[in-house]
């Protein structure tokens, strides 16, 4: 598992004619730190870091609207009685298995007709409008809270959003990280959204921006590839070990503690 990685921090540090000539050896024959300064100065006067400010903002508002949407339809669905509730949470399931694949193309359409191409909006407003499996996560972690707790905080005076600003939210904070550690990692690595509905350089994020190296000039810049790709997993290495512990938690404990 680590291996690769290895493989690719030491390619970021290699002479771009040795990278595949010494690929079984890990040690570089010399350090070839200008590999990132190339790299960061990126393509046509973009430097990398727009990518890496289109990336942040990608996954970060994605983030916060997938999980605050996601959260507030799971308590309607863990808690609210309406007509129709286990119809309308089996189809949002089947979603689950609907592969992405299928839907391409009438979004692509749709996105087209609203004028939203060539900009964030087609990434960004899905995201707010809940995602399944977050829901789901969601929904499961909230019955495991007892429902007395919402009677209680109801004599209490509390109303709905109350109940679940107050009561639900602070326990389902593991809940809310794993969906927030989940999306950002999702929307960090996607590529084929970027590149179906950004055609402007200035609009990439990372993931887009790496495929630039091997397009860019006649001579592909692997040395660089290698390091700005180094420098694209730094992000989600230091969300992964912030958070860890609440991916396992998140998943698989109560609602309740102590």
């Amino acid at each position: 598992m680590l291996y690769p990685i290895l493989w690719l921090v030491s390619s970021s540090l290699k002479p771009n004619d040795e990278i595949f000539t010494t690929a079984h050896s890990l040690i570089p024959s010399r350090l070839e730190f200008n590999n990132y300064v190339t790299g960061w100065a990126g393509f046509a006067g973009t430097t990398f870091a727009t990518f890496f400010k289109n990336s942040m903002i990608i996954s970060v508002v994605s983030t916060i609207g997938a999980v605050i949407s996601s959260a507030l339809v799971g308590y309607g669905f863990a808690r609210i009685s309406f007509f129709g509730k286990a119809f309308w949470f089996g189809c949002m399931m089947m979603t689950m298995m609907l592969p992405s694949d299928v839907t391409m193309i009438s979004q692509y359409v749709m996105f087209a007709k609203l004028g939203w191409l060539g900009s964030f909006k087609p990434i960004l407003v899905p995201q707010f409008f809940a995602t399944p499996f977050f829901v789901f996560l969601i929904v499961q972690f909230i019955r495991t809270i007892p429902q007395e707790m919402d009677e209680a905080a109801k004599m209490d005076g509390c109303s709905r959003y109350g109940i679940f600003f107050r009561i639900i939210l602070p326990m389902i904070v593991p809940a809310l990280i794993t969906s927030t550690i989940f999306s950002f990692y999702w929307r960090w690595d996607d590529f084929i959204h970027p590149l179906l509905y950004l055609n402007r350089p200035e609009l990439y994020p990372m993931s887009l921006a790496l495929k630039l190296f091997l397009d860019a000039e006649s001579i592909n810049n692997w040395g660089g590839m290698f390091a700005m790709s180094t420098v694209s997993l730094l992000p989600i290495v230091i969300v992964f070990f912030i958070f860890q512990k609440y991916i396992v938690e998140g998943i698989s404990t109560s609602g309740l503690k102590g």
